[in-house]
């Protein structure tokens, strides 16, 4: 069951590539002033073990396991996933430039897999956003991040401060909306993370959680 749950998930990946995904376009916000010149994404910034259930939905596959993410220095992460039974499924370091890949089942060790996985990480582990532009609706300020042919729409709701939303987007295209349920800042107890341009959905809820 399991091979053909990864056989499945692969398959879906390569079709689903070439489904193609929306201009994004930052709807009922206004332009404001800001002195702020960057922000951060603070959710996986402490020292302690993130630990979290992780669910993946890929097409019309489901696979569940144990995600745990630290932070070994300023700009690495460590990410081990498993399955519900704890054995391994694949084990990395990650930074914004860098990638190095400690284990993987041999189920999944695809390069479209690798890949995948690489690219959702560095988004959602980034820290540091310069600041372009500056908005806001009626619940949320907003930042806009432009780096190269990348930019990153980050919302922080208005009432707490906390980050609830990055919409990340590539060449005006929306990639990816992560979604944040949080009570502090530097620890998210659920994440959704959204692909727009296939059919993959990740949800991520706490095992534990950081002091």
């Amino acid at each position: 069951m399991r091979r053909f749950l990864l056989q499945s998930f692969l398959y879906s990946l390569i079709f689903l590539l070439f489904v193609s995904c929306k201009t994004y376009k930052l709807a009922d916000a206004k332009s404001v002033s800001t002195s702020e010149k960057i922000v951060e994404n603070l959710y996986f910034s402490s020292n302690e073990d993130y630990v979290y259930k992780c669910q993946m939905d890929i097409y019309k596959n489901h696979v569940s396991g144990i995600l745990i993410i630290k932070k070994l220095n300023d700009a690495i992460h460590r990410v081990v996933l498993t399955s519900d039974f704890g054995n391994k499924l694949i084990d990395f370091e990650i930074s914004g430039e860098n990638f190095k890949l400690n284990y993987v089942l041999a189920d999944l060790d695809k390069k479209i897999v690798i890949n995948f996985l690489k690219n959702d990480f560095q988004q959602l582990l980034k820290q540091k956003y310069p600041v372009n532009e500056t908005f806001e609706n009626e619940k949320s300020k907003i930042y806009l991040s432009k780096l190269d042919k990348k930019q990153y729409y980050l919302f922080f709701n208005k009432e707490n401060g906390l980050l609830n939303q990055i919409i990340y987007t590539k060449n005006n295209k929306e990639k990816i909306d992560f979604t944040f349920e949080a009570k502090k800042h530097i620890f998210a107890d659920s994440l959704n993370l959204q692909h727009k341009d296939f059919k993959i959905n990740i949800k991520l809820f706490q095992i534990t959680e950081t002091e």
